[in-house]
């Protein structure tokens, strides 16, 4: 028994009434996320890395050669408003991970590119992240990690649409 199966008890004890099964999956996806989170910031610490700027960065770098994207498209990509993408495009900007220029078909727009230094902070970030989160899959055998993918995607096409 874990500390959800302990938890799903005590409801059931105290609430039979209640059909509290759904605790036993989203009670344990919730400290998994803790988890989860602290484990992707010792990666990206590990390079120098705010949680937030792998995003933008990692944004970047899928976006493949020459690893550019508009404002906008970050804005999309990373769920934040265009307020704080600028705020943090100002800031990796300072500190030499990403640069600003002209966008070549629009005078008023902007593209945003990972530079050379960006490109090696967020793959040594990923490998990072990979190697630790291999490390936590091991345990568990490739035919249930891919139950469990499946299962999570279904369960994720309930937000996304």
């Amino acid at each position: 028994m874990d500390e959800v199966d302990q938890i799903v008890a005590a409801w059931r004890r105290e609430r039979p009434d209640a059909e509290v099964t759904p605790m036993e999956i989203f009670s344990r996806l919730t400290r998994l996320a803790k988890h989860l989170e602290r484990l992707r910031k010792q990666a990206f610490a590990s390079h120098g890395l705010e949680v937030w700027e792998w995003d933008v960065l990692s944004a970047l770098r899928r976006s493949g050669e020459p690893y550019e994207l508009s404002p906008g498209q970050l804005v999309a990509t990373t769920m934040v408003t265009s307020g704080t993408m600028t705020n943090r495009v100002d800031r990796l900007v300072s500190r030499g991970l990403v640069v600003r220029r002209p966008a070549p078909s629009d005078r008023r727009g902007i593209l945003v590119r990972l530079t050379p230094d960006g490109r090696a902070r967020v793959d040594g970030a990923l490998d990072a992240l990979l190697e630790l989160e291999h490390a936590t899959l091991q345990s568990l055998p490739v035919e249930e990690r891919e139950h469990v993918a499946r299962g999570l995607r279904a369960l994720s096409s309930h937000f996304t649409g």
